[in-house]
């Protein structure tokens, strides 16, 4: 197995390369407005780290969010281009889970990201591999109730200390962190998600109310 893991759901553009036993290579960096840009120098120069070429990858993983309409649409078309070119499977898997698994904790907790517009995508988990709730986005003050006593990990959290007053590390995402989980996946059997994006709320661009359709005469 040569797994390549990405997501651009957040603000972290982030590889990995997994042989099925450890992490071989990883690449992050954190800049919310040039996922485009340098996603594909990262996947070379962590290949190049590794000693490999494209050619070698049999499983391809991509974060599907929850993430801006953007930023995430970049990861995805890259992970389901990389897996046409080469003809391996492309699997999905929520971004949240992935920093979940990251935090390798074994106590009830929640994963909170910025969402923007004073929100968070946020969930539930038991432990650092079984999440609880679906992927949800909601005003940290409207989750107050149901959060604040429990661990929380993710950017999001440490932006509203009101309603995480537990909150903790990692911050951002690890392809590191997406490539083991999914390793471990392929391993037992277990379930991916589709390869959607997984937005959660309208986008910002909308058709006018009194917009009208031109046909020609």
């Amino acid at each position: 197995m040569l797994l390549l893991a990405v997501d651009t759901a957040t603000p972290t553009v982030t590889v990995a390369l997994h042989d099925g036993t450890s992490v071989l290579a990883a690449e992050s960096q954190v800049d919310a407005r040039r996922h485009g840009e340098l996603l594909l120098p990262a996947v070379d120069r962590v290949l190049d780290r590794a000693g490999l070429k494209l050619d070698a990858v049999t499983e391809v993983v991509v974060g599907v969010g929850p993430g801006p309409y953007t930023g995430l649409r970049v990861g995805l078309v890259t992970a389901l281009t990389f897996g046409s070119a080469l003809g391996v499977p492309v699997r999905g898997l929520c971004t949240l889970d992935g920093l979940a698994y990251a935090s390798g904790l074994e106590e009830p907790f929640v994963v909170a990201t910025d969402a923007r517009r004073k929100e968070v995508y946020w969930a539930r988990y038991a432990d650092a591999r079984t999440r609880l709730t679906e992927p949800a986005v909601d005003r940290p003050a409207d989750i107050t109730e149901r959060v604040a006593a429990l661990p929380a990990v993710g950017a999001g959290a440490l932006l509203y200390p009101d309603t995480f007053p537990d909150a903790r590390g990692p911050e951002h995402q690890s392809a590191a962190a997406l490539a083991s989980l999914a390793a471990e996946k392929l391993d037992a059997g277990g379930e991916f998600l589709p390869t959607r994006p997984l937005y959660l709320r309208r986008p910002d661009a909308q058709v006018p109310k009194n917009y009208k359709v031109v046909t020609p005469k």
